[in-house]
């Protein structure tokens, strides 16, 4: 076994089964998937948020598996990975669903998902504002936001299906909470799933509040 391969699957029975992720597609596909290749490799597989890029962090391996568990994707999905990065999540969607759009803003980031996943057939990489989302390809089944947001991503639940599903992280700092966006005809709910904190997304944050 590669050290490589030692230290994915001392993460995902370190940090992900731990916490309560039980699905195996999503554990194989952790276990498979060479994280090394899409961020430093010496900081691949710890278990913290890493940076890619100035005030753009990947989201930890606990908190992202715990996101796309609650999404509950199918085999028929189409997803829109909103802030997608070198291609990482990108990347394990693609494992667990239909059809994936990865969505960057920073164009080196792009290009960089874009070499990272040459190889993933399902999987198309495009640029644009994350709090526009990608209409192009709307609706989807599935929307994953890798941050945090601090306004309710109104334009990106409008792009969801019906029935379909929004996960992010909802407030900043530790006060954050994984929240799950449920669409129900014209209507979504929304709901807690657990604690989590991550860099908040540059389109999502709140504005300043007037004062006197």
């Amino acid at each position: 076994m590669s050290d490589f391969a030692a230290a994915r699957r001392f993460m995902v029975d370190g940090q992900v089964r731990t916490n309560d992720v039980t699905d195996l597609r999503i554990i194989g596909a952790m276990l498979d998937l060479p994280r090394e290749r899409f961020v430093d490799p010496k900081l691949a597989y710890l278990d913290l948020d890493v940076a890619v890029a100035p005030s753009r962090r990947m989201l930890k391996p606990m908190v992202l598996a715990k996101l796309i568990q609650a999404a509950g994707i199918d085999g028929i999905d189409r997803v829109l990975d909103v802030g997608c990065a070198t291609g990482y999540s990108s990347a394990l969607l693609g494992r667990l669903a239909g059809e994936v759009i990865g969505l960057e803003e920073s164009d080196a980031l792009a290009k960089a998902a874009t070499q990272n996943l040459r190889d993933a057939a399902n999987v198309k990489v495009v640029t644009g504002a994350f709090r526009d989302g990608w209409a192009a390809a709307a609706p989807y089944n599935v929307i994953l936001v890798n941050g945090a947001v601090e306004i309710v991503p109104k334009t990106l639940c409008g792009q969801l299906a019906d029935g379909g599903r929004l996960v992010c992280i909802y407030g900043s700092g530790p006060a954050g909470k994984a929240t799950l966006y449920l669409r129900a005809g014209a209507e979504v709910g929304s709901r807690p799933l657990f604690d989590a904190a991550a860099a908040t997304l540059s389109d999502f944050v709140k504005p300043p509040a007037f004062v006197f």
